[in-house]
């Protein structure tokens, strides 16, 4: 069974920075062609505009996926591009401290508007577009496509500050599951990915000039460090890849061991 994905269509969201940045550059690498979708159209002009323009298997679209139309305008520019769409990664993400005891805190919504409902709806409209390529393919027993969604190991944990992110990502995972069943007739695999400490650009943010948390994060994880980025990534692509082919509906943890430990340790990021 191969690892490659040479040769697949890949659309990978909150690709302007961070994991989502580093999931598209290991397809790319990997030779897959993929459009890098963000709404930060600045970052991605300034990480892949040179990059767009000597190569033909890169494209980026900007665009707030949590509108309907966007993620149609998303899918089109795929097609136009590439032709067709195997692989999804749901990678785009949000991070929000909230108050679980406020009232006024609109935490909640805004987090599971993000990292649950944008995610689903694309996955849906990728699902429908994977479907309609295979009534056109000879081979009925090939692969119809792949979607990964990037969760975190906070889904399982309760820290109070992270309520509204940890609900969110707990619902992201439900969501895996269940697409993943509802999915699997039509030769469709939904995983995801739950993180812990990844060098993302919210986890850069937070750790900048805080060697106290650092250290904090670092002993929390039985592994010793904090991840990077890339090795996130190359475990998305190998849940993209027909080395996978019979892996679905699974939460797939890579965080060095972090959720081994006390749930009440640091928070997961």
């Amino acid at each position: 069974m191969s690892f490659s994905i040479s040769g697949k269509t890949v659309i990978v969201t909150g690709a302007a920075n961070g994991i989502g940045l580093a999931i598209g550059r290991q397809f790319v690498e990997a030779g897959a062609n993929v459009m890098f979708a963000d709404m930060d159209e600045e970052r991605l002009v300034s990480e892949l505009g040179e990059e767009v323009e000597k190569e033909e298997n890169i494209r980026f679209f900007a665009g707030d996926l949590r509108k309907k139309l966007t993620i149609a305008n998303l899918l089109s520019a795929t097609i136009d591009a590439f032709d067709r769409v195997d692989i999804l990664v749901n990678a785009s993400r949000q991070v929000m401290v909230s108050d679980p005891l406020d009232p006024k805190d609109d935490g909640m919504e805004c987090l599971i508007e993000q990292n649950l409902m944008t995610s689903l709806r694309l996955s849906q409209a990728v699902a429908k577009r994977m479907i309609c390529q295979a009534e056109r393919d000879e081979n009925e027993d090939d692969p119809v496509g792949s979607i990964i969604n990037l969760s975190s190991i906070a889904a399982e944990r309760a820290h109070p500050k992270l309520m509204a992110y940890s609900v969110s990502t707990a619902a992201l995972n439900q969501m895996t599951r269940s697409m993943a069943v509802a999915l699997a007739p039509e030769r469709i695999r939904v995983n995801a990915v739950a993180f812990g400490s990844v060098m993302s650009a919210s986890l850069k943010d937070m750790l900048k000039g805080n060697e106290e948390c650092r250290a904090d994060v670092v002993a929390h994880t039985p592994l010793g460090r904090i991840a990077s980025a890339s090795e996130v990534a190359e475990v998305v692509q190998f849940l993209a890849s027909d080395g996978a082919g019979f892996i679905t509906g699974q939460i797939m943890t890579v965080d060095g061991g972090r959720s081994l430990l006390d749930p009440v340790a640091a928070p997961a990021h």
